[in-house]
């Protein structure tokens, strides 16, 4: 390409696009995620791109990662402190408080998508802007409700033919058993030998030090105490009851012990969908429990439970395992006219076709006949309509299926039937 026709502008780093034909995968991933939350009677809310800057440094915590070094913060015109989202269950509490819906029918069941913005270190799978399907019940602390939210993940991946990933789980603990285990924890950390910002996280959060991913720091808490093993009697109970409603489900898991997700608001069930195709960014997406979020952000002390899914992930991973979703093709049925009668004959009748809900584009700009043809294989449509003056004298249209060359002449007034009959047989 000449240096004149080179933009001098480029996407910001780390944000992708997403351009025909692949983005019909993306497209397909979003929408067949969103779907199983609506057949689990999920309502949709739209959540704003930014928000308070103080309710997600309340809401997802000071001393997590997200909060402490990825957010994208800045001061608007009228100097206020604002955030561009850096995930979704903050703001979805804060609209149901805003707006009373923690005052009707419980739970208060919502789904949301759309993009994310966290300030990492740009890598495959990990982007800037990250696009997520979301839900959240809020309102009911139900075990029944913790395997319908997994469930509803777990059948939104297999729904788009997504089948090696696995679900991994554990508990939290609750608000009687988890002080104890931090007390314990933080004993059995500061009898390492921990770097200075480790140390200060240990005396923070605890729980995040066994997230670490270096090898010296994972080997230095190889024993350090788990919460599985020293949940509350009623944590417990809550817990296996999940897994056995998982089961009866027929949702497979795995209990990871030592799972620790990125927002400090989890408690209890805690689960993350894991897919080892993807390299170093293995999460498809994730969630759990947040009983005591709603009260922190000024709410009734109502308990919920969520997850948020990856769909560039979930991209990502569909194409390591070969599978193909999304109908690239752009249209079904192409129009090809030879003059301007014949262009203002074939807008009509695209636009009648796509009343019908057919998908219909037209060879726009006077191009003849072959370059029009071309233009209609490029489409992806299955059907070319061609029409002349002839054709218009005759009051006919050329009716040409693509794959086989096949043509027939069809009465103007038929076409529609004829087409719809046609696409109907494939």
């Amino acid at each position: 390409m000449s240096k004149e026709h080179v933009s001098s502008f480029a996407a910001p780093k780390g944000v992708p696009d997403y351009l025909p034909p692949d983005s019909a995968a993306f497209v397909a991933v979003r929408d067949g995620l969103v779907r199983s939350a609506r057949l689990a009677g999920y309502g949709h809310i739209e959540l704003p791109i930014f928000e308070d800057t103080g309710l997600f440094a309340r809401g997802v915590g000071e001393s997590t990662d997200v909060v402490s070094k990825e957010m994208y913060t800045f001061a608007d015109r009228g100097d206020r402190s604002v955030t561009l989202r850096p995930e979704g269950t903050a703001g979805v509490m804060r609209a149901v408080i805003e707006h009373g819906l923690d005052r009707g029918a419980l739970p208060v069941k919502l789904s949301y998508n759309g993009p994310f913005f966290r300030y990492e270190r740009p890598q495959a799978g990990r982007y800037r802007q990250l696009q997520q399907v979301g839900v959240e019940a809020i309102g009911v602390d139900d075990p029944a409700l913790d395997a319908e939210v997994i469930a509803v993940a777990d059948t939104g991946f297999r729904s788009l033919g997504l089948t090696g990933f696995r679900l991994e789980i554990t508990s939290l603990g609750d608000d009687s058993c988890r002080p104890q285990y931090r007390e314990l924890l933080q004993q059995f950390l500061f009898g390492l030998d921990l770097d200075e910002d480790t140390r200060r996280r240990a005396e923070i959060n605890p729980l995040r030090v066994l997230d670490d991913k270096r090898p010296h720091v994972r080997e230095m808490t190889a024993d350090a105490p788990l919460m599985l093993d020293h949940l509350s009697a009623p944590a417990k109970e809550h817990f296996d009851a999940v897994l056995e409603h998982l089961t009866a489900l027929g949702v497979p898991y795995v209990v990871n012990p030592r799972m620790v997700r990125g927002l400090d608001y989890y408690t209890k069930t805690t689960f993350e969908f894991v897919h080892d195709g993807l390299g170093a960014q293995s999460g498809i997406g994730g969630g759990g429990r947040y009983d005591g979020l709603m009260a922190q952000l000024g709410g009734q002390p109502l308990s919920g439970i969520g997850f948020g899914l990856g769909v560039d992930r979930t991209v990502l991973a569909l194409a390591a395992e070969g599978v193909g979703v999304g109908e690239s093709r752009r249209c079904d049925v192409f129009g090809v006219p030879m003059g301007d009668d014949a262009m203002r004959r074939l807008a009509v009748i695209a636009k009648d076709l796509r009343h019908a809900g057919v998908r219909t584009d037209l060879a726009y700009g006077g191009r003849g006949v072959k370059g029009a043809m071309k233009a209609a294989d490029r489409s992806g449509a299955r059907i070319a309509l061609v029409l002349g003056e002839r054709d218009i004298e005759a009051d006919e249209i050329g009716v040409k299926v693509l794959a086989t060359g096949e043509q027939e002449s069809v009465p103007l007034g038929d076409v529609l039937a004829r087409v719809e009959a046609i696409l109907g047989e494939g």
